[in-house]
């Protein structure tokens, strides 16, 4: 993890909000580690990309708000379980984890999907999200306690678009995403962790870009919107 806490001090694991943001480089997740960090929220980014990561970095300081940067791919099992590793040892666990990394595979009838589409998709979408339900569950565990929530949130983000036509691998890989998201949620629904999903309105993501590159980008809601929409939903939730 790339952090400034040796200059500014780590915060105080018993009264600061520490928020896990994965695909935070661009798009609704850098738009949501933006609004979580002017909220008041130690915002920890993971994402592939050093370059984007830092210019969210630039961003959030500029604001007033902390972040650190943990350039790094979620299909790495041993990685991201070295990152929550880390994050114990620093905060003692988080209280608010946002997973909005996805990959969006080409546009293909379902009879045509390439075996290595169907594999990067799967490990990203699918695999990926299982590995790090288990991996972040007891670090919102811990903090439910010292945070203004009552109990600990998972944050999942569902599609609408996934299952039309074109959109077949796309939409089964979403659709085992919410899965798991679902079965978790249920699993939780009286203790541990408070497991929310929502829909955004579409944005002018890159995402959005790749399944419908001709679609008029004004027509669509600003990342920045969608997260101040889904912060409030959170906190009325």
């Amino acid at each position: 993890m790339n952090s400034d806490d040796e200059k500014a001090g780590a915060p105080d694991a018993r009264n600061s909000r520490v928020a896990l943001v994965t695909g935070a480089s661009r798009g609704l997740g850098a738009a949501l580690a933006e609004a979580l960090a002017a909220d008041g929220w130690h915002v920890v980014a993971v994402a592939r990309t050093s370059g984007a990561l830092e210019e969210l970095d630039d961003r959030i300081q500029a604001a007033g708000g902390r972040a650190t940067l943990a350039p790094m791919d979620i299909t790495v099992e041993d990685a991201m379980r070295h990152l929550c590793r880390q994050i114990h040892d620093r905060w003692g666990g988080i209280g608010l984890w946002a997973h909005t990394a996805i990959h969006a595979p080409p546009l293909s009838p379902a009879g045509h999907i390439g075996g290595r589409d169907l594999d990067r998709t799967l490990a990203i979408n699918v695999r990926a999200t299982a590995s790090l339900i288990g991996l972040v569950e007891p670090l919102l565990k811990l903090t439910a306690t010292r945070l203004e929530a009552t109990r600990p949130t998972a944050l999942f983000f569902d599609d609408p678009v996934a299952g039309s036509k074109f959109h077949g691998l796309y939409g089964a890989s979403k659709a085992a995403q919410m899965a798991l998201a679902r079965s978790w949620q249920a699993e939780n629904a009286k203790y541990g962790a408070r497991v929310l999903i929502h829909t955004p309105a579409p944005m002018p993501t890159a995402l959005r870009a790749r399944f419908a590159p001709g679609l008029d980008r004004s027509s669509l809601s600003p990342c920045r919107d969608e997260a101040a929409r889904v912060l409030a939903a959170l906190r009325c939730d």
